[in-house]
């Protein structure tokens, strides 16, 4: 290519875009086209639509006369439609769908949003029998059944051919919060050649409490094997069970305050459970359940079974007997005992007197401290002692020094044995009271009596009171502080402060007591504000206590006992099985110590 070319070229270039920068279309000119371009594209896409959607549901395969005249035949299709049962603790929706329960109401409960209690709802739910029949497995929950109420039963029907049908029956009684249950076969050992069939029932259950958190984690399938104790799936975790190990007496769906219970009169032969966690706000968990049941072959079978939908009160679950009750989470061992023979009957007994909850749960407090006040004052008698000898021992620590800890505590050991003083004195009497505080740990947050209840600022005690909301997380606090669980934390640390003068405690153990307070505060911050309450009128009691001892104990009079008893022989005074494994232990230390020299 010459220059003359080249330069033709170039200037050629320049003109056309020069052509196009000047003389086409403007930016407004070309967002315009491209709006009228979408809106003709919406218009074909509409015309299509309307001219392809008879053609589809034209295409859809109907249901032919062979199949409405075989198996079922009358049940594959149909009609969704509702039948309602109630009475003045529950109301419940029966659908034909499927012949199940639909959806459950408790009734004279709400919601912490003030809604009515619904278990479970919608097509969520699913309940029928999976039977193998000529081959395939048959799953009713997809049959349309004939429902008849006759007052207050409900009977659903799903015919398989002449006189061969699957009848369920639901009778709910006045005043209860039970629903008996029946399933009835009738001529179905003619087509079913297996010697079982499943009962399969799947929910979600749905959201109750204002912490869907914390209502989480007191929710789980319970189940129950014939002669032993009740048990459950986890409560942190999706999980699958096989339940081979016995005959199943029941199982239950729970929540926190709520249960949906299955009962059958002759217990399953084996079965299997599932829960899976849900992140979707307004569900808790799903869970299911497949119970395999024997079929004896007989032209009619019947399956009888009750259910259970109401609250986790533990006198009602009691009622139900089948040690449905011990699915309320009372604490592990010994607390679960503390809570169900010693705290539930005094909080019932309390419970007669028609008073507020949170009178009722400072009387409790005020029962429970005098009841260990014994173990109280010998705790701060033993703790005025040692700190009454507390000048002793710094003369004897400047004496010996810090270079042999050992001998330091043999001389140590050495005047607690003249003076007779037990260096945990003070220790086992709050040791054991530690149960008592712990198992009130697990009683407030699984007491459904607390449920609803207000006191003070406290809008329900069996949740957390929001007093300060933050609008956003904090890492440890959460999105809340509540006002009560503050007045836990300062009164703790103020306790801590008190007892650290009563006790005489220095260096490191002086400031590990104010630890602990700090990291109760985010623990507890999102417990039942009930709890917290207990633990802030526990503290202030506590005071009052230690008050009173304080002006019965005379300091001088201790002190001159103490020396008297170094007067006294030592071969007098008994040594305790405690002294003399601790006085062994020294002795070895001691030599290893000696030896230890040696080899240097």
């Amino acid at each position: 290519m010459d220059r003359n070319t080249f330069t033709g070229l170039f200037l050629i270039m320049i003109v056309l875009a020069g052509s196009f920068y000047f003389f086409g279309p403007s930016q407004t000119e070309i967002n315009k086209e491209k709006e009228r371009i979408a809106a003709d594209s919406l218009k074909k896409v509409a015309a299509a639509t309307k001219t392809t959607a008879p053609a589809i549901a034209a295409a859809k395969p109907a249901v032919d006369s062979a199949t409405l005249s075989g198996p079922f035949g009358g049940s594959i299709a149909g009609t969704v439609q509702t039948t309602v049962l109630e009475n003045e603790n529950l109301k419940l929706t029966l659908t034909n769908k499927g012949g199940k329960i639909l959806s459950v109401e408790v009734k004279g409960q709400k919601t912490y949003d003030g809604k009515p209690v619904i278990l479970f709802d919608g097509d969520q739910n699913k309940f029928g029998l999976k039977m193998n029949i000529g081959g395939k497995e048959v799953n009713t929950n997809d049959l349309y059944f004939a429902a008849t109420k006759t007052g207050n039963l409900v009977s659903m029907r799903a015919n398989y051919l002449g006189d061969k049908y699957i009848e369920y029956t639901y009778d709910l009684k006045p005043k209860s919060n039970n629903v008996a249950f029946n399933i009835n076969l009738n001529g179905l050992n003619q087509v079913i050649q297996t010697d079982s069939i499943a009962l399969n029932w799947e929910t979600t259950l749905l959201e109750q409490e204002k912490s869907g958190k914390k209502e989480k984690e007191h929710a789980a399938p319970f189940y129950k094997y014939v002669n032993e104790t009740p048990d459950h799936l986890s409560i942190a975790k999706d999980e699958t069970e096989e339940l081979k190990k016995g005959k199943i007496e029941w199982f239950s769906f729970k929540q926190q305050f709520f249960s949906a219970v299955l009962l059958p009169k002759v217990a399953f032969e084996s079965g299997k459970l599932g829960i899976t966690v849900l992140t979707q706000p307004g569900e808790i968990k799903r869970y299911s359940a497949d119970m395999k049941m024997h079929f004896g072959q007989l032209a009619t079978q019947n399956y009888a079974m009750d259910f259970y939908f109401g609250t986790n009160k533990f006198d009602v679950l009691k009622a139900q007997g089948h040690e449905i009750e011990k699915q309320v989470d009372m604490g592990y061992w010994p607390l679960k005992y503390i809570n169900r023979f010693v705290v539930l009957p005094v909080f019932k007994f309390l419970e007669g007197f028609g008073w507020n909850y949170g009178l009722i749960i400072l009387i409790l407090t005020i029962l429970l401290k005098v009841a260990m006040s014994p173990l109280t004052y010998k705790s701060y008698i033993s703790m005025a002692k040692m700190r009454i000898l507390k000048p002793e021992m710094d003369v004897i620590k400047a004496k010996v020094g810090d270079d042999n800890p050992t001998l330091l505590q043999q001389e140590y050991l050495k005047l607690y044995k003249q003076v007779g003083v037990n260096p945990l004195g003070g220790c086992l009497p709050m040791l054991l009271q530690l149960p008592f505080v712990m198992a009130f740990f697990f009683f407030f947050p699984n007491l459904f009596e607390l449920r609803g209840e207000s006191f003070l600022w406290m809008k329900d005690l069996s949740t957390y009171d929001d007093f300060i909301k933050f609008g956003f997380t904090i890492p440890f606090i959460g999105d809340h502080l509540s006002l009560m669980c503050v007045l836990m934390t300062i009164s703790t640390l103020i306790y801590t402060y008190f007892n650290n003068q009563i006790s005489g405690a220095t260096g490191q153990m002086k400031y590990i007591g104010y630890i602990m307070p700090v990291v109760f505060l985010g623990v507890l911050n999102s417990y039942p504000s009930g709890l917290n309450y207990y633990y802030f009128l526990a503290n202030m009691l506590t005071f009052a206590q230690q008050f009173l001892i304080k002006n019965m104990v005379d300091d001088e009079k201790i002190h001159r006992t103490l020396q008297e008893n170094k007067t006294k022989p030592v071969e007098t005074k008994k040594k305790s099985k405690f002294q003399s494994r601790l006085d062994d232990y020294m002795r070895q230390q001691q030599q290893t110590q000696i030896q230890s020299k040696k080899n240097k």
